[in-house]
């Protein structure tokens, strides 16, 4: 089991790795420590989220995904994530913008992130 990180520690962690975008150790650390958050406060097996190469977390109660292809997966590369972890961006402005792929049921995360 992951370890239950506070937001305010989510959100500074993201901040210092935006901040200095060279420290690999730091943005692989800010990436896993916020989707064990999301992981830990809306948790679940309804939605696969990725954030590749770094963690992929199931997150939400309903459909259990066991195997094969989940019902509803959402992708997305480290800075978009970090971005909406510290609010720089939404959720809306990231999916419009391509930047973020979310497909199935239970996909849009507007609620949590916007």
């Amino acid at each position: 089991m992951a370890k239950l990180y506070t937001i305010e520690h989510v959100v500074d962690l993201a901040r210092r790795s935006l901040d200095a975008p060279e420290d690999r150790d730091l943005q692989a650390q800010a990436i896993r420590d916020g989707l064990d958050w999301l992981a830990a406060t809306h948790p679940g097996r309804a939605v696969e989220f990725r954030v590749p190469p770094f963690r992929v977390v199931q997150i939400l109660g309903g459909t259990t995904h066991r195997r094969g292809t989940p019902p509803a997966v959402i992708e997305m590369g480290a800075t978009v994530w970090l971005e909406l972890i510290t609010r720089q961006t939404s959720w809306a402005a990231a999916v419009a913008s391509g930047r973020i792929i979310a497909s199935g049921e239970r996909s849009d995360l507007s609620e949590i992130f916007d």
